[in-house]
């Protein structure tokens, strides 16, 4: 069984179906490998007797596999076909890695396999004729009926509902919990003015901020529209507070009819309501009472925030205050932050700039450079940046995101040398920070001239990189409910192309954008079994939002086969309205075959173990690199846990050298960092990826800090895969293929 397993080193996907684990008890009795499983290889005859379906006294996999439910994959009809391709791929890589011809392979020679040591029975250093010719009488035999090396587990609904993310409960006094809050009046959007004192004829009153662009507000809408005829019911009136001045009625007004809200609605441009309220964020309520005393100020509940989202919520922090306000008892939690856009009532830092800064000046010029290709109106972003009303509304937004480092999305350190390697930087220079930094804190914004003021892009309504040759829709459309979580989505695709194709570019394009977190492609041979691969080995194309679009360089493309399959891994994000979304992949084609062919590897750590509670925990996992390899890129991929992810090259000589840091994983942007100049990496070398995971409390967007995490599929299991994009000589591609 153990040699069995240590095949899939050459041959298996890490994404394998469940009735291949079932299958793993027939092998794990059958140690001769005949397909039998006697009365010798197992003595509990009541055992036997369960799947011996002809009452032989002998089990055979026919049996095993009829009594287990396990269907018969495609191709298995003709196993011999299947299973000589196997045996070709081993010989292929046994002939390109015995570079001296003397017929045995040493650890040098297979560049410094991890599997090495499993295959090198006898441990002479070697992996001699007779090993070779063992492990070829095996795939010979069960081909691809080998199993993988770490089963992929299954998690329940139960499991995914222990959430412990959620906003931080702040102290009452801090916030003004009990402070009489002062009269102010706040026009309705119908058209009628009100006083805060109104109150007065009413138990009390709930002012919950909104926003029709900002992601966390339009997720938490509709359960505040669920709410408000509730709250109605109680004597205690609902009313919502947009103090973006930039979002038009026309917005609002279509908002508030997707989920039917018939409550009050200000849209309170002059701020007036915001700052009577002293509010901080987008999606902070309160519950004031008939004396105008403040109850309760926070987050609606704990199911959404900038970086993580449940289910359902755990606590509805809201109606738990009303309902002990009218208890006559003060709430459990009287006062929480409340993830959301950030206000910016006017309390700015700094002095003014005079003419030193202007919006239309400089402003405008660095956000178009480094924000507007996504912050535009139809955009994939939730909001528009190209204009000054909404860049100042949204000033504390961007200057917490530009502080943080999180906008525009780049998370690659600064190499240590002071070279950037990086074709694709996204960051802001240091300039740029600089001045959008100084304006964002200065006292008056300085507006400036519109007619230094750049000219406006223009944004295509599809395709951004023209009209495709070829368009593979997914198979349907999915439904994409309103809130909560959903699992990744698998859909295949046969195409019909009658040749082979040479792929200069592609394109993948969401119908519904705000709700495609991430998309991962892989294409299949014509006839082959989708299963037969898993996204640990690799990927054909990639999409993250911003980053959908890639077109290759003069004389690179990536190979589409005639017939092809193609697999799509969806990862979708509720958006606050349920949705169907159908996305697409356009191809754009090479009129010839190029030089050279883009492929893209997995160096994957299937064994992961992360304990409960871990705020840094550390696992790593290395690859030997074959041949030599010129790298293209990179692309970090581990889930919500995921903290900090390093790639490093570790050379013959055993000196390590640091290919990518990523100090600061952010699972919400998995960027393919692309070099300016291919890196080699030498035959004989190592790839190691090491990534950082936090499974503690700390960890907001943590599904469960008391599990102990291994590898899976959804996000609330983790992954730790670095994909290395390179590329081959066309022609000179079965080795890679061999060595996979």
């Amino acid at each position: 069984m153990k040699r069995i397993i240590l095949l899939s080193v050459f041959f298996l996907s890490p994404a394998m179906a469940q009735d291949r684990l079932k299958e793993a008890i027939f092998h794990r009795y059958d140690r001769n490998g005949d397909e039998v499983v006697s009365s010798s290889e197992l003595p509990d005859a009541a055992t036997r007797a369960k799947f011996d379906r002809d009452g032989d006294g002998d089990v055979t996999l026919a049996e095993y596999r009829e009594t287990v439910g396990i269907k018969a994959e495609p191709g298995e009809s003709n196993p011999g076909e299947k299973n000589a391709a196997a045996v070709k791929r081993l010989d292929a890589y046994v002939k390109e890695a015995d570079k001296d011809g003397d017929g045995r392979l040493s650890k040098a020679e297979t560049g410094g396999a991890e599997w090495f040591a499993r295959i090198d029975r006898n441990k002479n250093g070697f992996i001699d004729a007779t090993e070779v010719e063992t492990v070829r009488g095996l795939v010979k035999r069960f081909g691809d009926r080998i199993l993988p090396s770490a089963p992929e587990e299954t998690v329940s609904e139960e499991e995914i509902a222990k959430i412990t993310s959620g906003p931080e409960i702040l102290k009452p006094g801090d916030v003004g919990i009990g402070r009489k809050v002062e009269d102010f009046s706040f026009k309705g959007l119908v058209g009628r003015t009100h006083q805060l004192s109104e109150v007065r004829d009413h138990k009390a009153v709930v002012f919950a901020m909104t926003s029709a662009t900002c992601p966390v507000s339009k997720r938490l809408l509709p359960a505040l529209a669920d709410l408000q005829p509730e709250l109605a019911r109680q004597g205690i009136p609902l009313v919502l507070v947009n103090s973006f001045s930039s979002e038009s009625v026309e917005q609002i007004k279509e908002q508030l009819e997707s989920v039917s809200f018939e409550g009050t609605y200000v849209h309170d441009t002059d701020l007036s309501v915001a700052k009577a309220l002293d509010a901080t964020t987008t999606t902070e309520v309160f519950l004031i009472d008939s004396r105008q005393t403040l109850h309760y100020r926070g987050a609606l509940n704990d199911q959404y925030g900038i970086d993580y989202s449940i289910d359902a919520p755990r606590v509805n922090y809201l109606e738990e205050a009303v309902a002990a306000f009218l208890e006559g008892i003060a709430p459990t939690i009287a006062a929480t932050a409340a993830p959301g856009c950030e206000l910016d009532l006017g309390e700015r830092k700094g002095e003014a700039v005079g003419d030193l800064i202007t919006y239309h000046r400089d402003v405008s010029r660095i956000l178009q450079r480094n924000c507007v290709q996504c912050h535009h109106d139809g955009g994939i972003a939730p909001f528009a940046l190209d204009d000054f009303e909404e860049v100042s509304d949204r000033a504390r937004v961007i200057k917490r995101v530009v502080d943080e480092g999180t906008m525009p999305p780049w998370f690659a350190a600064p190499a240590k040398d002071g070279e950037n390697p990086w074709a694709n930087d996204h960051s802001l220079s240091t300039q740029e920070k600089e001045t959008l930094l100084a304006w964002l804190e200065s006292k008056d914004q300085p507006v400036g001239d519109p007619a230094d003021a750049p000219l406006p892009l223009s944004f295509p309504d599809e395709w951004t990189m023209g009209e495709p040759d070829l368009v593979v829709p997914i198979s349907k459309a999915y439904e994409i409910k309103a809130t909560g979580f959903m699992p990744y989505q698998r859909d295949v695709v046969e195409t019909t192309l009658t040749e082979d194709k040479w792929v200069t570019g592609y394109e993948i394009l969401p119908s519904e954008r705000d709700v495609v977190h991430h998309v991962i492609v892989q294409v299949f041979e014509k006839g082959a079994t989708v299963r037969d691969r898993g996204e640990a080995t690799g990927y054909w194309a990639a999409y993250v939002p911003g980053n959908g679009a890639v077109r290759y360089p003069e004389g690179f493309a990536r190979k589409f086969p005639a017939g092809a399959k193609v697999h799509f891994q969806i990862h979708y994000t509720p958006s606050g309205t349920a949705k169907k979304e159908r996305l697409k992949m356009g191809l754009h084609f090479a009129d010839s075959p190029p030089q050279y062919e883009v492929k893209t590897i997995g160096v994957a750590d299937r064994r992961l173990n992360i304990p409960p509670g871990a705020e840094s925990h550390v696992e790593s996992t290395t690859r030997g690199v074959p041949f030599d390899i010129p790298a293209l890129g990179f692309m970090a991929h581990m889930h919500v846990r995921g903290k900090a992810f390093t790639y490093e090259l570790i050379h013959p000589d055993g000196t390590t050298e640091m290919l990518l840091d990523i100090p600061r994983y952010d699972f919400n942007w998995q960027l393919r960092y692309e070099l300016k100049e291919p890196k080699m990496l030498p035959k004989g070398s190592q790839v190691k990826v090491t990534g950082v995971f936090d499974n503690s409390e700390k960890n907001k967007a943590n599904p469960d800090p008391g599990k102990t995490v291994k590898w899976g599929d959804q996000t609330y299991d983790e992954m730790l895969i670095g994909y290395v994009e390179y590329f081959v000589p066309v022609g000179e591609g079965e080795k890679v293929a061999a060595a996979e």
